[in-house]
């Protein structure tokens, strides 16, 4: 097979008239040669961090729309699944992927569960990590959230990094804000990436240190504006990735769009795709191609180094996507879960309280983190309720695993005026989330949930819409494009029921993600990002 056009050669910063020889999945040439053909060669793109639990596809349906936007692998942190089903869930995810030619390269979970302050599925602990270190198809310690237990020399957090050491596989990085000292500690721990910041001074100490930073830009966190002006000094340092994407969001572009908003600022298209198609291969030690003799043939043909339009994606050699048509086929699995608990009544999310005041966990669009604030109470029969003039919504996280007292609090910016939302993609233990407008509401929603044994909803007094998440609670079994659909329609209705966020299911799922600070909701009670202890809803 020889494939002709503009070959862009990314090491030597230069691009050429050529043409690429492939021969049982490998480049077996590449030469320079005149034709007419004014398309360009590049190496395909990587997602450098990404949970392909929250595309609510799992990775076959995944692959089938990545590849028509260029990406030919991801680096895969199969984290959501293990919360739910452990190694069994870890297993499921690599098996499934294997039988696709997209390259996902996972790694074994660090943090199941993620704290000690929620309820989870499952334990995977430093003896199980040991036996996935083992594993050839587990390529590096998946993303180490506990930073307070490497900084504080947890013994069990520094043998989970131990035994990835002792398997010469990276450890990645999840440290929101860790500046400094803790900082210094944090890399000594033999910790090198990081996805999760949130400045551009955080980003720029954090490479001067020597870690490599992650762009991130996904459906609900979105740090590329913050970020992006560090690029052209710290190119061959820096990568991209969306960490979660919604399959709405994956329907129109992945890494591409990323490289196009890069170019766009006028940035060194050669540096952009460093960041974007080679660095995650060296960091991680992938078995992917770089387009040089030799390499398997992965790469991507795009009609220009702009828009970065994908016309072809070639994996091993194999022509998998073409002008937006995916060829990758339907694969058959069996679908698994973990859903044990009873429907709720209403009297159940009722928090009687006389308190004035209340601790309030206010979102902010296109942020994992939250602020903490105070806001008055509204109470009506001795019930704290949701304020839905000044956009004070009730919230809810409702064990899923078995049955429990549900766990109250209240967040602003939401802004429902009416009906209630829900989701069991909660990160991290992927318990039952909701937020409403009424306790009524809140416990239909919760109830959809729980009757469907998992997905996302919406509801209304007269209305209901839901997209079934049958495998572990987060996935669905539906191929990609019918589930893409019904979840933007999901999202349209919860704008319509008056969210303004860009990505409310998103958001919402976020809420519940204790690791990140400030105030957050596990099923065990509110609880303060900052000090990692749980506080009170009512401000005494």
């Amino acid at each position: 097979m020889i494939v002709q056009g503009n070959i862009v050669d990314i090491q030597n910063k230069r691009i050429f008239k050529g043409e690429v020889e492939v021969k049982e999945g490998k480049i077996t040439q590449i030469r320079a040669v005149e034709h007419t053909v004014e398309n360009y060669i590049l190496p395909g793109f990587i997602d450098a961090h990404i949970h392909i639990e929250s595309s609510m596809l799992v990775p076959s349906e995944f692959a089938k729309i990545a590849v028509t936007h260029g990406t030919v692998a991801t680096v895969s942190d199969p984290h959501e699944i293990a919360n739910v089903l452990g190694v069994k869930g870890v297993d499921f995810m690599i098996e499934n992927g294997k039988k696709v030619p997209l390259k996902f390269n996972f790694g074994a979970p660090s943090c199941v569960p993620a704290t000690s302050f929620e309820s989870a599925g499952a334990v995977i602990d430093s003896e199980d990590i040991k036996k996935m270190m083992e594993n050839p198809d587990i390529k590096y310690l998946a993303e180490m959230m506990n930073y307070p237990g490497v900084i504080y020399q947890d013994e069990e957090v520094l043998q989970k990094i131990a035994w990835a050491k002792h398997y010469n596989k990276p450890v990645d990085g999840h440290a929101p804000g860790l500046r400094g000292e803790d900082l210094d500690k944090y890399i000594a721990a033999g910790i090198y990436t990081d996805h999760e910041c949130f400045t551009y001074e955080e980003g720029l100490e954090k490479l001067e240190k020597g870690m490599k930073v992650i762009i991130r830009e996904g459906s609900a966190a979105k740090n590329f504006e913050a970020l992006i002006d560090l690029l052209p000094e710290y190119y061959e340092n820096m990568m991209f990735c969306s960490d979660d994407k919604h399959p709405d969001d994956l329907l129109l572009g992945h890494i591409n769009q990323l490289c196009e908003r890069t170019v766009a600022k006028g940035i060194d298209v050669f540096k952009v795709l460093q960041a974007a198609c080679i660095n995650p291969v060296e960091h991680y030690n992938l078995d992917v191609g770089r387009l040089n003799e030799g390499d398997t043939a992965d790469f991507i043909v795009v009609k220009d180094l702009q828009k970065f339009e994908v016309l072809q994606t070639y994996i091993n050699g194999e022509l998998v996507a073409e002008n937006g048509k995916s060829f990758v086929q339907h694969v058959d699995f069996e679908v698994l879960n973990n859903f044990e608990n009873d429907k709720k009544s209403v009297v159940d999310f009722a928090f009687h309280s006389a308190s004035e005041k209340i601790r309030v966990i206010e979102a902010l669009d296109g942020e994992l983190v939250t602020n903490e604030i105070e806001a008055d109470s509204l109470i009506k029969e001795g019930n704290l309720v949701s304020d839905v003039a000044n956009d004070v919504l009730k919230m809810t996280v409702v064990n899923r695993y078995q049955n429990a007292e549900p766990s109250i609090a209240f967040i602003k910016n939401f802004g429902l005026k009416e009906g209630a939302v829900a989701s069991s993609v909660g990160h991290d233990s992927h318990n039952i989330i909701a937020v409403g407008v009424s306790d009524e509401l809140i416990c239909k929603a919760v109830n959809l949930l729980i009757e469907n044994k998992g997905g996302v909803c919406a509801v209304t007094t007269s209305e209901e819409k839901v997209v079934p998440l049958p495998v572990a609670g987060i996935m669905s079994d539906k191929p990609a494009v019918e589930i893409g659909k019904a979840y933007a329609e999901l999202d349209a209705m919860a704008k319509q029921l008056g969210s303004k966020l860009r990505a409310p299911y998103m958001t919402l799922s976020f809420m519940a993600l204790l690791v990140i600070p400030s105030l957050k909701l596990s099923d065990k009670g509110l609880f303060d990002g900052n000090t990692f202890k749980f506080t009170s809803l009512e401000v005494k």
